[in-house]
Parts: structure tokens; C-alpha cells; sequence
């Protein structure tokens, strides 16, 4: 199975047709690209007849102009352009490795972010979807394969940690590299670790533009030993995906959690979404 399996009990009359996209593209036997993986959620969209109409760019203003009337001539002179006295502050990009921050913080902040996302994040590219890096909450470790590690210990931490590791399992570049040094072994591990040998044979396939869109801390205990965030991605401009991910703090850094099929969801149904209302809205995405 993919690392997003959904429940074949399912009483969906379009199961025949997810089935045979599914066994086309290879998905049931060996998707691990989390990108090929939100996809499927599209499709499932689609075909269970819903014909919402994508919502608009939020990065798009409503219009403010006035309605089209009679031309009115100008009653004073033209307007001095004014020059704008600041630019939008962007923030740096913390260094690939560092000594402070993500897992070297011994006492970072346990607040969980329910209502605003994390601060002072850059975001960059990995393969196609964009991730999120803070210098306060990690990744502050990146190995000479690319593999980005050293999260916080701390709610923050797990989220990022959960981003980045969906992120960097779609980049076939380093996929292999994460499911065995990101994930907790077992079962779950060795089972996506088959499925990712599998994926690299074919060629890939395009994903469509698929970015993380926001997340919800779903579980996070007193001495955070586990976390469990749900991630959404934009899917197309259609719908939301959302996906549960287990991170479970081990040896000093959040490590995945794969159930036995090495899907993370296993049994449980997948969301699809219409909006982000109750989570928080986190994406590098314009």
C-alpha cells in the first residue's frame, strides 16, 4: 500500500474507477510520493460527484472598484505618486546546520499553535512542494543526502517535523534516505521502504500543483512523547486532503510513525476538505 491507504469497505459507488486509477498509476503497489498520494484525494473528489466550484486564490483582493457609470472629469490635479517608505520584511533562511535551535533547544516554547501559525518560517523547495524551516524550531540539521533533521521538542517542533518529513518522502531524490532514517523502524518502515524501491522503476508522474495549505495539532500530551498533526494540502485549488501524521519523540528528534501496511493512516478515512475552517492556515504557496 501507499503511505495513503483508504478503506476498501468503503460503500463509495465510484470504488471500480478508484481502483483502476489507482492500479494504473501504480499507487497500490508502490506510491509513496506523498504528491501522487494527494492526488488520489483529488480523484476521489471528483468522482464522488461534487462539483463545488474552486474557491478563489486567497492571495487575490476582491475587487474595489466602483461600478462602470458616466465619465466624470477631474476636479483637482493629478495625485503626487507616493514611493512606498518600507519593503515586506522577509526573514532569512537559517543555516542547513546549527548548533542552536530545533533539538539543541532544552527548553523551547510548549505552546500549541491552534490559532496563528509559526513565526519567522522560510520556506523552501523540496521537489515540488514547498516546506517550512524555522531557526527557533528546526530543521537545524540537514545530512550530506539532503535528509533535513533536529526539531524542536516542543508542539512547533512536531508540526514542522511532520511537514518536512511529508515533504521530503515525495522528493525521489532523498525519499529512500528519509523512510529509513526519519521513520521509526518496523513493519510499517520496511513495508514503504518496498514500495519506494518500486516507485523509483517507473517514471514519475506529474503531480499537479499540490502545496501544503495548513494543519491542526490533533494530540500532543503533558512531556510530548507523541504527536499527532493533521496536514492539509491545497489540492489543485479543488479541495483540501487531510492526512493524519504520528511523530513520535525518540533519541532526541520527532521521527514518523508508519502503520503496519506502511501507510500512515492505515484503516482510517481520509478528509477531504471545502475549507480550512478550524485549522491553521500554513503554506509557502502564494
Amino acid at each position: 500500500m501507499g503511505l495513503f491507504s483508504r478503506n476498501p469497505d468503503s460503500d463509495d459507488d465510484f470504488d471500480g474507477e478508484k481502483t483502476s486509477f489507482l492500479e494504473e498509476r501504480g499507487f497500490i503497489a508502490s506510491a509513496i510520493v506523498v504528491g501522487a498520494v494527494l492526488i488520489c484525494l483529488v480523484v476521489w473528489f471528483m468522482a464522488s460527484g461534487r462539483n463545488d466550484t474552486p474557491s478563489a486564490n486567497p492571495s487575490q483582493s476582491p475587487s474595489t472598484e466602483a461600478p462602470t457609470g458616466q465619465p466624470t472629469e477631474p476636479t483637482g490635479p493629478p495625485a503626487t505618486p507616493v514611493e512606498p517608505t518600507e519593503q515586506p520584511t522577509k526573514t532569512a533562511p537559517p543555516p542547513p546546520n546549527s548548533h542552536t535551535g530545533g533539538c539543541h533547544d532544552r527548553s523551547p516554547a510548549q505552546g500549541i499553535p491552534r490559532l496563528a501559525a509559526p513565526a519567522a518560517v522560510t520556506w523552501q523547495f523540496e521537489g515540488e512542494i514547498l516546506v517550512p524551516i524555522q531557526a527557533a524550531a528546526g530543521p537545524a540539521a540537514t545530512s550530506p543526502d539532503g535528509v533535513r533533521s533536529c526539531f524542536a521538542h516542543s508542539p512547533t517542533g512536531a508540526v514542522l517535523a511532520a511537514m518536512v518529513v511529508l515533504g521530503q518522502i515525495q522528493n525521489p531524490d532523498v525519499s529512500l534516505d528519509v523512510l529509513r532514517t526519519r521513520v521509526l523502524p518496523g513493519p510499517g518502515r520496511n513495508a514503504a521502504i518496498a514500495a519506494a524501491k518500486e516507485q523509483l522503476k517507473t517514471p514519475p508522474t506529474p503531480d499537479g500543483d499540490v502545496q501544503f495549505a495548513g494543519f491542526k495539532v490533533l494530540y500532543y500530551p503533558p512531556g510530548g512523547a507523541q504527536a499527532i498533526i493533521q496536514v492539509v494540502a491545497d489540492l489543485n485549488h479543488k479541495a483540501y486532503g487531510a492526512l493524519p501524521i504520528t511523530m513520535q519523540w525518540s533519541h532526541g528528534d520527532w521521527y514518523a510513525v508508519l502503520q503496519d501496511d506502511g501507510t500512515f493512516n492505515g484503516s482510517v478515512e481520509p478528509d477531504i476538505l471545502s475549507s480550512l475552517n478550524g485549522y491553521v492556515r500554513f503554506s509557502g504557496a502564494s
